[in-house]
């Protein structure tokens, strides 16, 4: 049974921009009915330039935490007063979690939530395998930490922005010796050997502002020609599903997978964190976030 909302009710919420296409509402509430708890989780726009002023005002008004999306994972993590040792070495927050003294511990769920896929079909699948990493943002970060975890062999990290790029590889390329920065432009031969493909861009996300967007895809026709059958190709983006990447991947007979499972195990680890609790609702964050994305769909 629904809580109904009173003065009373504790507020948890997703901070991006943009924020309202997300499923994170919708699942978090119905994890938090589940749980008998009188809170509230709400998509909350916060833009870059307001970011501080946001995330100060949530503390203020004891706010029991937040999720971070894009383009704020990075930002977020020096507006936290402590660290997770992982969200420290990834230099990126997507949980943020109050402190008795009214600030933020930073952690980063990501990796928990980006592995729960792979690890299903048993992490020695993946050993010495070549993976290309497409972007190099906070969600990239995790993703990197992530693979070298599972033991991938070769990991390539391609960026349209060399600056972007630098900037990855002087924080992240002491982590393994197995990870090496690719122009966009020499994708192709290491698409062609590649086992795991990972989209970390936005390109392709499906946009209330841009219904066209969710038409984009991150790789070009000759790109995608490069994609092996067999390979899996893994889009962090969950709406539209399938995305217009993962279309035209399924079509070279590659495995495919999407950002939702990713999304519900992300979430249900915050959850944890936000309550002490060790068992949260899975089941029931998962049918309600899918329930959720195909009444978008069918909007």
């Amino acid at each position: 049974m629904v809580q109904p909302i009173s003065g009373h009710t504790a507020l948890v919420g997703v901070l991006g921009d943009p924020v309202r296409h997300s499923l994170s509402p919708a699942m978090h509430n119905a994890a938090l009915a589940a749980l008998g708890l009188d809170w509230v989780y709400l998509a909350l726009p916060a833009p870059s330039g307001q970011l501080e002023t946001v995330v100060g005002a949530l503390a203020a008004m004891g706010c029991r935490g937040l999720n971070v999306t894009i383009p704020h994972k990075q930002a977020v993590a020096r507006l936290c007063a402590e660290h997770t040792p992982l969200a420290q070495r990834l230099g990126a927050v997507n949980t943020l979690v109050p402190r008795p003294d009214g600030s933020w511990l930073g952690c980063n769920t990501d990796v928990e939530g980006f592995l729960a896929p792979l690890q299903g079909e048993g992490a020695g699948t993946w050993q010495q395998r070549r993976a290309v990493v497409l972007g190099c943002g906070g969600s990239a970060r995790a993703v990197v930490a992530a693979l070298v975890e599972l033991g991938i062999g070769t990991i390539h990290v391609a960026a349209r922005r060399p600056e972007a790029l630098q900037a990855f590889n002087s924080s992240c390329a002491s982590w393994s010796p197995q990870i090496h920065s690719l122009a966009w432009g020499e994708l192709d031969a290491a698409l062609e050997r590649a086992d795991l493909v990972v989209n970390t861009t936005p390109v392709g996300m499906a946009s209330a502002l841009d219904p066209s967007a969710a038409e984009g895809c991150p790789l070009s026709p000759a790109q995608l020609a490069s994609l092996q059958p067999g390979a899996t190709v893994y889009d962090l983006i969950y709406t539209p599903r399938p995305t217009a990447l993962l279309r035209a991947a399924s079509a070279r007979g590659c495995r495919s997978l999407d950002g939702l499972e990713m999304l519900v195990q992300q979430g249900a680890a915050a959850l944890r964190l936000w309550t002490g609790l060790a068992e949260v609702p899975v089941a029931a964050m998962r049918s309600a976030a899918l329930q959720a994305l195909g009444l978008a769909a069918e909007g």
